[in-house]
């Protein structure tokens, strides 16, 4: 193919463009089997497959442009794993005179976007981290020169030591709401960076965390301190057995709720993931979660959860419990019909029982390991 030189497009800029709705074709050049794993979700986007080395064949054989779609719609975006294969494409197209742009770095490059954004303002500020290739959500509690980091992700540990000195706070507690299938924990490698205390809740030291004693636990009613606010442990379990929230806000008046894994948006959390439990009895244990636990939370209380759609929607993932409590099905399904729609199971998170093991402590990888590893949905919901 030709050396001609296509423009590079970081995935920072391709996520502002698809955010504000601007029509793009992505290019994917990548292996199906890879295509159908995880791939960028948009509403704007224009989605065309054609594997790498077809238009290696076609570069030898033919013109490049031939294996696009006759009404293609510019500016094509390519994208393999990477970012080399796509630049080869890239470079193809361009110099056959399409509009063609190469994603810098591929979806490895995708994979590593994190947005911080302010979702709550009270006796604490809570900021929310999302991640768009695979919509996981963290936090991190701010108050009185403090800050408390909760589900925090391996892969970006200097992420959050570099917004910690940007805010002028000190990182004070690295926070897990309960063992995650889905991707590879920070909790030990942000307290090991920043001295910031290591918290896991008492039920995932009751799964066989490995270095329980050099952690700190929680049970549902302990409180952490975060400057003169603070975050109060909520048992939540369901997803799992030791899956624990958090009411973000002065002792007694909660100005947030971060559901973890339990309640999102849309839906509500897989019962049938945690090795060695009976998902009926999962379901039901998560039923009693939104009945009874949550009942004690007024409809004005913001939920922040673990979890939303993949994509790259610029607002926060936040909603009011009232609303939720509105729409969700399974806030107005008897306990049976419920039982039922959360456990007819689905694909598992990419790699799940491994993730496990890392997080908890009984297997150890190098980081990049550890990020190949989570790449790909995360599937923690609840179907139907």
């Amino acid at each position: 193919m030709t050396t001609d030189t296509a423009e590079s497009l970081s995935a920072a800029a391709l996520r502002e463009r698809l955010a504000a709705g601007d029509p793009v074709t992505l290019l994917d050049v990548r292996d199906r089997a890879e295509v159908e794993r995880w791939r960028i979700e948009a509403p704007s986007l224009t989605r065309v497959h054609v594997p790498y080395v077809k238009f290696v064949a076609a570069g030898v054989a033919g013109d490049a442009t031939d294996l696009l779609p006759a009404d293609v719609r510019e500016p094509v975006v390519v994208v393999c794993p990477h970012g080399a294969a796509s630049a080869e494409v890239a470079d193809g197209l361009a110099a056959a005179g399409v509009d063609a742009r190469n994603l810098a770095d591929g979806m490895e490059g995708w994979a590593r976007l994190y947005d911080r954004t302010v979702v709550a303002e009270g006796a604490a500020t809570l900021h929310q981290y999302s991640r768009p290739a695979s919509g996981c959500l963290g936090y991190a509690v701010v108050a009185d020169g403090e800050m408390a980091v909760v589900d925090p992700l391996r892969a970006f540990v200097d992420r959050y030591r570099a917004d910690a000195a940007d805010l002028g706070v000190d990182l004070t507690y690295a926070v897990d709401t309960h063992v995650h299938a889905d991707h590879v924990s920070g909790v030990r490698a942000l307290a090991a960076a920043t001295g910031a205390t290591p918290v896991v809740p008492r039920g995932a030291v009751d799964r066989g965390v490995a270095d329980a004693a050099d952690v700190e636990t929680v049970r549902d009613g302990d409180r952490l301190p975060v400057g003169e606010t603070g975050m109060t442990a909520v048992a939540l379990p369901g997803h799992t057995t030791g899956m624990t929230g958090f009411a973000v806000g002065s002792a007694g008046d909660t100005d947030a709720l971060l559901t973890g894994d339990s309640l999102f948006l849309d839906g509500v959390a897989r019962p049938d993931l945690q090795e060695g439990a009976d998902p009926q009895t999962q379901a039901r244990t998560l039923y009693a979660t939104l009945t009874d636990r949550l009942a004690r939370f007024p409809d004005d209380v913001l939920v922040a959860p673990g979890h939303a759609d993949a994509g790259v929607a610029s607002d926060p993932a936040v909603a009011r419990l009232g609303d939720l409590r509105t729409r969700l099905d399974a806030f107005a399904e008897d306990e049976a019909t419920f039982v039922e729609r959360t456990t007819r199971g689905g694909a598992e998170p990419a790699n799940a029982a491994r993730i496990v093991g890392i997080n908890l402590g009984t297997e150890t990888v190098d980081d990049g390991t550890a990020f190949e590893l989570e790449l790909g949905p995360n599937n923690c919901a609840a179907g139907g």
